[in-house]
């Protein structure tokens, strides 16, 4: 059942994002807005019915609630991210804040949780339980690096759509005009204090992977290989296409690696199992 609402749900936001760069103004705005509340939805959902109730709220607390609240004080005073400001198209806002950001830390925190979690041992029911401290330093950094390099390609496309704008600029990444690197630099400082505090306040459902967040996994690949083709080809911004592609692909890389030997892997062990036929030679 969690599998099945997780694809569903994967595939729909799959098809509103391939709509995304076939469409302009309001529509592209509203498919945005649906985006990102689909995701959340996505997200939350799964994490609801793979691990129960306290994962769930723990995600919620951490990054809805965390991302608003770090959201309205960077709009108040331009503290971590730089001073900005939000236009109206998002929908509507509280504290200068559309509600739908938060919504959309949520989205991409959990599966990026998740790729960290299988990529540091946690590939199996009991295996959070020895945690180490050295393997608990790598899992927050790459659930953070993997989490706030999304925003390499998450900001250009936004900015150039105009859903935000930057009041300064100063020091922006080359090839990336109009977005302070004070940005990626709070996207880093927020993702990592919203790693450390998710397990904790999540407990041990949230230190292993299993056959159920393969929808999870999903969704982050597919976040990684569409974003760097939607911007080299589709939304014009190749330079957000690069540096995307290298910033998520400290997670995103070994992920995708680590998938292809477990299939491997699996499809080798079924046919060492795979009884021999009288008759058949087995040497072919």
């Amino acid at each position: 059942m969690t599998r099945r609402i997780s694809w569903t749900l994967l595939a729909v936001l799959v098809f509103a994002q391939i709509c995304y760069p076939l469409t302009t103004g309001p529509t592209r705005a509203g498919l945005t807005v649906a985006t990102v509340v689909l995701g959340w939805l996505l997200s939350v959902g799964h994490a609801l019915l793979s691990r129960g109730p306290r994962v769930a709220a723990a995600l919620v607390a951490v990054a809805t609630g965390g991302g608003f609240a770090i959201e309205a004080i960077g709009v108040a005073t331009g503290v971590p991210f730089g001073s900005y400001d939000y236009s109206g198209e998002l929908g509507p806002k509280l504290a200068g804040v559309p509600l739908i950001i938060p919504l959309a830390w949520t989205w991409m925190a959990w599966p990026a949780w998740l790729a960290a979690v299988r990529l540091t041992g946690g590939n199996g029911s009991t295996a959070g339980s020895g945690t180490t401290a050295g393997r608990w330093v790598g899992r927050i950094a790459l659930a953070t690096v993997g989490l706030a390099a999304w925003d390499l390609f998450l900001d250009p496309q936004m900015v150039a759509e105009g859903y935000w704008v930057w009041r300064d600029a100063t020091g922006a990444l080359p090839g990336l005009p109009g977005i302070p690197i004070s940005n990626y630099l709070g996207w880093l400082l927020f993702a990592v204090l919203m790693m450390s505090a998710l397990r904790p306040l999540a407990g041990l459902a949230a230190e292993h992977t299993d056959r159920r967040d393969h929808p999870m996994v999903a969704l982050y690949l597919w976040t990684y290989f569409s974003s760097i083709l939607a911007h080299a080809v589709f939304l014009d911004l190749p330079a957000s296409a690069l540096w995307g592609a290298a910033g998520m692909s400290v997670t995103a890389v070994p992920l995708a690696v680590a998938l292809l030997r477990a299939r491997r892997g699996g499809a080798s062990v079924r046919d060492d199992h795979q009884p021999h036929r009288p008759g058949v030679d087995a040497t072919r």
